[in-house]
């Protein structure tokens, strides 16, 4: 069964500095990380599910869309942002580990990237506030997913001040 992601490569060029002619390969895993590492954590495993689930099969309607459109994706779109920026000038390949460079440009240094990967995560963790501020309000009534996850489910992180602790 074919992945369902909750942005577009478009929403990703319309919304941030990554460029039309950046190649999707590079960066959809990312998009697929802050997916299940970012989002999952914030709608928990059964609203997230449900949503996924909807987007596969062409019937994503209603509350569902508006929440994904007007909370999800501008989260979404920063969180992928933000995990991009530290990988996107670097290429694993048979000779190697490779930094690419431009003739006609400057290479960013780490100290830059590592400030507009910070930047893109402040603008996710504002959306993220918009995002937990709905829930706490129309949750209840509108999304009964929220409060159904059980035993190895994820439940929804209710915090914005959630960290993800990778080992």
């Amino acid at each position: 069964m074919a992945k369902a992601l909750l942005i577009s490569r478009n929403d990703l060029i319309n919304k941030t500095l990554i460029g039309g002619n950046v190649d999707p390969d590079k960066f959809l895993q990312f998009v697929e990380i802050a997916q299940e590492t970012h989002i999952q954590n914030y709608l928990g495993t059964d609203l997230y599910n449900k949503i996924t689930g909807d987007i596969t099969t062409g019937s994503l309607t209603g509350d569902y869309q508006t929440l994904v459109t007007n909370y999800v994706k501008p989260m979404l779109i920063h969180y992928a942002t933000s995990e991009y920026l530290n990988f996107g000038a670097y290429t694993i390949g048979n000779g190697g580990i490779f930094k690419h460079s431009s003739e006609n440009s400057e290479t960013a240094t780490a100290g830059e990237i590592a400030m507009l990967a910070d930047k893109a995560l402040q603008y996710a963790k504002s959306y993220t506030d918009r995002f937990l501020a709905h829930m706490q309000y129309e949750a209840s009534t509108k999304y009964p997913e929220y409060y159904t996850n059980s035993n190895d489910d994820v439940s929804p992180t209710k915090d914005e001040n959630f960290t993800n602790w990778l080992l």
